[in-house]
């Protein structure tokens, strides 16, 4: 048995505080968006802002978790601060969306380090059992997170600017390399680097890069049937039949194979990552959706999104200590996954003339159900495997939900877009028309360079009858791609049903 930290609060205050850091990241541009594309340009790449993040977070998971078990974690974890922090600078003074990109890029790598490291350290500082509730705590950090994301990135957007959004994260960074450097002791593991799996690293690494531009791509910027899609396409199945290949056959895997002959291991996976493409769909463009057609600041969509942030934290923290005390969880999924279908069937039903008090009572709906499921799922994971394959399990757990969450993120993205300008290409017209020569002067806004410059500001001052048809634009843009996301909720609830409930551990092994 390993010897418990004796300064466990201190260490679960500096994870917590990086867990907020990270999946603050994810999210903070969400209501800053249309800012940012109006100061930049760029409509078509606005999905990289969030997705390029995602990418980049999704392929550092399962190299941190590996070399995290590997090697230790100690070092690692404060690496990965450190790489965000030097990618929050460089987005933080990006002169146009590419350099923005590449900076969300960089930090998304050190997030995903640091996403996995926290976790799994958890895993290395407490047993199975009391970790329910700190495993629960976490999870509503990610949810206060995860909201506070898109109310930050509105405050700065308003105030200071949205630059800030970024430059906030290295005065955080420093504050918690200099706690993890000092009481952070962990095991040290002896593996040369000889035993990293580099080919797997490479193969994960291309075809994750290359499902993300594939779904952000296909239906926007290019048709399905374009020879570039198509070619990406077979990318990721020659990339996903070579990684199977490679890592049959390495010492080491990034990614054991052998980790999906647990059952447990294998529900919980699937049903998160189905969870995942649902969940940051509707995080990363509900803020914009607030702020196109209900005409709130980016501070008010921010705000809009707190019921979320406090189902989320509530309920989340609440499970986390029953857990602990009862060590009873299977229910739990079972009932948020029932709970989040609920709440995306009633939000595929919004228009233009929904109330904000309808909005927050779905949104808060929502909130509560993902309490119920998000870290149940990684205790189910960690429960399953001993203390020398958590990390690698935690990892693989996590990249397959991001995954998800990328895909997720970037075929909303696209199909959003491709439904606003299909909208607008077939209902602005007639309203210019009916303006007769008056409508003449606002022509130019609606071509497909004078629309990816649309602000909330924009549309406030344009004539009632083109802001009619932009706002019904935008809803009729993003309530149908809510809509398909029900079915992936069910389907997460189904995986979920034949989890056996093992003993939780009341050891650290």
């Amino acid at each position: 048995m390993v010897k418990q930290n004796h300064n466990l609060p201190l260490i679960i205050s500096a994870l917590m505080l990086t867990m907020l850091m990270s999946s603050l990241g994810q999210m903070i541009f969400a209501a800053a968006l249309p800012t940012i594309v109006g100061e930049l340009g760029g409509v078509d790449r606005m999905s990289w802002v969030i997705s390029a993040f995602l990418v980049t977070m999704t392929i550092a998971m399962p190299i941190a978790g590996k070399l995290g078990d590997l090697w230790g974690r100690k070092w690692l974890y404060i690496g990965g601060i450190g790489i965000f922090a030097v990618g929050s600078a460089l987005g933080g003074f990006a002169a146009t969306m590419n350099a923005l990109i590449v900076g969300r890029a960089v930090q998304g790598f050190g997030a995903g380090v640091m996403m996995i490291s926290s976790q799994a350290i958890v895993a290395e500082v407490t047993t199975a059992r009391e970790r329910g509730k700190y495993m629960g705590i976490m999870g509503g950090v990610f949810g206060v997170s995860s909201v506070l994301g898109p109310v930050l990135g509105g405050w700065f957007t308003d105030g200071p600017g949205w630059r800030w959004a970024l430059w906030m994260n290295i005065p955080l960074a420093l504050a918690a390399i200099t706690v993890c450097t000092l009481v952070l002791k962990l095991r040290v593991g002896k593996a040369s680097l000889a035993q990293f799996d580099a080919v797997g690293a490479v193969l994960i690494a291309v075809t994750t890069a290359a499902l993300i531009l594939m779904t952000t791509w296909g239906g926007s910027e290019y048709a399905w049937g374009d020879p570039l899609i198509l070619g990406l396409a077979a990318v990721v199945v020659v990339g996903a039949a070579a990684t199977v290949f490679t890592e049959t056959r390495v010492k080491q895997p990034l990614i054991p194979l052998g980790l999906f002959t647990n059952r447990n291991m294998v529900l919980s996976t699937a049903s998160g990552t189905v969870l995942g493409l649902a969940m940051f769909g509707v995080f990363g463009y509900m803020p914009t959706y607030l702020q196109m057609v209900h005409t709130l600041t980016p501070t008010k969509a921010g705000l809009m999104m707190v019921p979320i942030m406090l189902g989320m934290l509530i309920t989340s923290t609440a499970v986390g200590f029953v857990i602990s005390r009862t060590g009873r969880y299977k229910v739990f999924p079972l009932v948020g996954l029932a709970m989040v279908t609920l709440a995306l069937l009633w939000m595929s039903r919004l228009s233009v003339d929904t109330s904000l008090v309808e909005l927050g009572i779905q949104f808060l709906l929502f909130g509560v159900g993902l309490g119920f499921v998000m870290q149940v799922l990684v205790l189910i994971v960690q429960n399953s495997f001993p203390l020398a394959r958590v990390g690698t399990a935690t990892a693989a757990n996590n990249f397959f939900r991001q995954v998800g969450g990328a895909v997720g993120a970037s075929m909303v993205g696209s199909l959003f877009i491709h439904n606003m300008r299909l909208e607008l290409a077939n209902n602005a017209p007639r309203a210019l028309e009916k303006m007769g020569p008056y409508g003449t002067q606002y022509a130019q806004q609606f071509t497909a360079g004078g629309a990816s410059r649309f602000t909330p500001t924009l549309v406030a001052e344009l004539p009632k009858p083109l802001q009619e048809v932009v706002l019904n634009a935008y809803n009729d843009g993003l309530t149908p791609v809510i809509f398909l996301m029900v079915p992936l909720a069910v389907l997460a609830f189904v995986f979920v049903i034949p989890i056996r409930e093992e003993h939780l551990k009341e050891t650290i092994d």
